[in-house]
């Protein structure tokens, strides 16, 4: 338990909305750790207030004193509720614990030990699992798991510029993050998290717990609605703002060196990718396309 005279060491965030089943989930799933300094800001953004309050009336008087709980009467996005968290928080570390998500028991014990034993890391990411997951009445259970990233061994910035290497349930990190690189873009309503580990580790160096998984990613296929898991649900919405912050960086970069570079690599990659495709086929596949070539321009001649 955290000293009344001093923060908590660990703030977590819990975005919900509309969603008392995974909202009550997650607080056990907190409560549950085997590292007990910790306050828990629930952002309610946009969903029913009673339900919420409710689930979190039924814990104990002592659960309850490290729960602060913030209702948005409309919905201001998963950004924007993250960075009101955040702003709620004086501890220490952070992490964005979404209601649906889960960890291992042990997840803040060791994430908080890997910070305190190596001071330049800003931040420490996990090995994760993906836990696949059914509706059966009124919660859901679980079907199958995957490896998130299997033989993942480190975080680099090369590696994020390709795409995420994690999610926010399996990323522990200092609240001085944002004094250094700021909150999450509230302009951006996906990737916002792949959109601060770039600015995050352009800077500074993440850590990595390799090992079995302390991170659940929980997933449910063909679920849509409040029910839905976000990656899923906003698909269209998660390739839009990837494709926004890719392009913003681009234009960024012509504006301060010029379209030089960009050109070239364009052409580069488009004819190495032919090349590379070419070199695939087969001796008869080249003939068969050469000779139809040759046709086609004898019949244009």
């Amino acid at each position: 338990m955290s000293d009344e005279t001093q923060p908590a060491r660990v703030g977590v965030v819990i975005r919900t909305k509309s969603r008392p089943w995974f909202l009550s989930r997650a607080l056990q799933d907190v409560i549950a750790q085997d590292f007990g300094d910790w306050v828990v800001c629930v952002v309610n953004d946009g969903g029913d207030p009673v339900a919420v309050d409710s689930r979190v009336a039924a814990l104990p008087a002592d659960v309850r004193a490290r729960i602060t709980v913030r209702h948005n009467a409309q919905a201001t996005g998963r950004s924007a509720a993250a960075n009101q968290g955040v702003r709620a928080l004086e501890t220490e570390f952070v992490v964005l614990h979404d209601d649906d998500d889960l960890w291992h028991a042990a997840f803040l014990s060791r994430t908080v030990a890997h910070l305190d034993a190596n001071a330049a890391d800003i931040g420490v990411m996990t090995v994760t699992e993906i836990i696949y997951e059914r509706q059966e009445g009124d919660g859901f259970v679980e079907t199958g798991r995957t490896p998130f990233w299997p033989g993942l061994t480190e975080i680099t910035y090369a590696d994020l510029l390709q795409v995420n290497r994690a999610v926010p349930i399996s990323y522990l990190y200092r609240r001085s993050l944002h004094d250094s690189v700021g909150f999450y873009r509230e302009d951006l309503h996906a990737v916002e998290d792949w959109e601060f580990n770039l600015r995050a580790a352009a800077r500074h160096h993440i850590g990595f717990i390799g090992g079995s998984p302390l991170a659940f990613w929980m997933q449910r296929h063909g679920v849509e609605g409040e029910l839905g898991n976000s990656m899923f649900a906003l698909a269209a919405e998660h390739d839009h703002y990837d494709s926004l912050v890719r392009d913003e960086a681009l234009r960024a970069y012509v504006a301060e060196n010029g379209p030089g570079l960009a050109l070239y690599l364009t052409r580069f990659i488009q004819e190495e990718l032919s090349r590379q495709l070419d070199e695939r086929r087969t001796i008869g596949q080249r003939v068969t396309t050469r000779v139809r070539d040759w046709r086609r321009s004898r019949r244009t001649a």
